[in-house]
């Protein structure tokens, strides 16, 4: 399977903005422009303290000059990997505009503040998810994620 691509969609230098900030800024807004679906998903590779590779979606929650931001919890794959090996990879896949965007750098984490501001713009089933979900383990049924998730809305209440 393969798409033919339009043959006027070159790059050059002279369209790149000064630096990658700006860059990413326009492209960015010119794929919500273009109305992708969710142009914040984007594909975090991570990897493990032995090496091994992993990649999963997330969205996107911001950018700046320091980086870009997205949230996980710490007991998660991606949290442990990240922990373990703080280095990551990014990719932006916005196949309908036939361009992708690929990032490479360290992780770090944001302060306490900016995730417990973050956690607080999230819908409340969304937030009861989080507490209730263990992050990348097995569970023993859909029945157990229930309960708890039915226990965390008793707890936080």
């Amino acid at each position: 399977m393969r798409n033919e691509y339009a043959a006027d969609r070159g790059l050059s230098e002279a369209d790149l903005a000064g630096d990658w900030h700006a860059q990413f800024a326009r492209w960015f807004a010119d794929a919500v422009a273009f109305g992708l679906p969710e142009p914040n998903a984007m594909v975090v590779g991570t990897a493990d303290a032995a090496g091994r590779p992993s990649g999963r979606t997330v969205l996107l929650k911001g950018y700046s000059p320091d980086g870009f931001v997205f949230f996980t919890n710490h007991a998660s794959r991606k949290g442990t990997e990240a922990a373990a090996n703080p280095y990551a990879s990014l990719v932006f896949p916005w196949f309908p505009m036939q361009r992708q965007v690929v990032v490479a750098g360290t992780v770090q984490e944001v302060p306490r503040a900016e995730t417990e501001a973050y956690f607080a713009t999230r819908p409340r089933a969304s937030q009861l998810g989080a507490w209730a979900s263990p992050q990348s383990q097995v569970i023993p049924d859909r029945a157990t994620l229930e309960e708890r998730f039915r226990e965390a809305a008793e707890r936080f209440a």
